[in-house]
């Protein structure tokens, strides 16, 4: 008897290969997860979660055991967890790029190995991103690099250009800001097209928008989750995942949710 429910039904050729995956990868937004819910949801659905961002900066307001305990689950699970751009930024605006060696240090000790480097409410120059996405890469952290803003729109150039300078001072990964991509709640599908032109798309996530974004309703991230499947395929890299609706995402990309089979047009 297979251990599978509903062995019969074929997935694509993608989720028959073990993590660490090198496409369709799912980012989930920890923005507080308690430490046993973390444990009971990454034996549900961690076979689907790649990533897991600390939002913001929460990572300072655990007990150390806690956070510990919290990182160890997602290790366990093969999940890479890292610190959301935001507390980057906070350290940076209040104490300076001084400061930054320090953080990077006490990232290290408390169990990460992946930063993000953003400047969402705090800009950065293209000369400071490239900085400081080279000192945490020198001082040996793995970098995602987002690009965009929260409270500013950028050109679709403009992002294609921090994209194109962070790869080359040393990130892995660059995310897109999610609120550049919507205006009240709809997508911007020319800015999306355009970035799916000029950049590897398999070294880039979209980020889902949230309710944090003026104008954006649980039914508007159900359909980006949908259009960005049916644009770019189930292996496009999409950020910002609930914990809720991770296996909900995970059958939209197989064909398996409200999106219908992959490929299918009704008649």
């Amino acid at each position: 008897m297979s251990s599978t429910p509903f062995a019969f039904v074929a997935l694509p050729a993608r989720h028959n290969a073990g993590k660490p995956r090198q496409c369709g990868l799912t980012m989930m937004i920890d923005n507080g997860l308690p430490a046993g819910w973390t444990r009971d949801l990454l034996e549900t659905a961690g076979d689907y979660i790649d990533f897991a961002k600390f939002k913001t900066g929460t990572s300072r307001l655990y007990r150390q055991n806690i956070l510990r305990r919290k990182i160890d689950t997602y290790l366990e699970h093969k999940v890479k967890q890292f610190i959301g751009g935001q507390f980057h930024e906070y350290v940076f605006a209040v104490y300076g790029a001084s400061a930054l060696p320090e953080f990077y240090r006490e990232a290290r000790r408390v169990g990460f190995s992946t930063i993000e480097v953003s400047d969402n409410v705090v800009p950065l120059t293209l000369q400071q991103r490239r900085d400081q996405i080279r000192a945490a890469v020198d001082a040996g952290l793995e970098v995602f690099g987002e690009v965009g803003a929260k409270d500013r729109r950028s050109t679709t150039a403009e992002l294609i250009e921090q994209a194109g300078e962070s790869f080359e001072a040393g990130a892995s990964l660059v995310l897109v800001e999610a609120a550049e991509l919507v205006t009240d709640g709809q997508p911007n599908t020319a800015m999306l097209d355009d970035l799916a032109r000029h950049l590897d798309m398999a070294r880039v996530m979209i980020e889902l928008p949230g309710p944090w974004i003026p104008g954006v309703r649980t039914c508007d991230i159900e359909a980006l989750k949908k259009l960005l499947v049916n644009s770019f395929g189930p292996d496009v890299n999409v950020a910002n995942v609930s914990p809720d609706t991770v296996i909900d995402f995970e059958a939209t990309r197989t064909g398996l949710g409200v999106a219908g089979p992959l490929g299918y047009r009704a008649a």
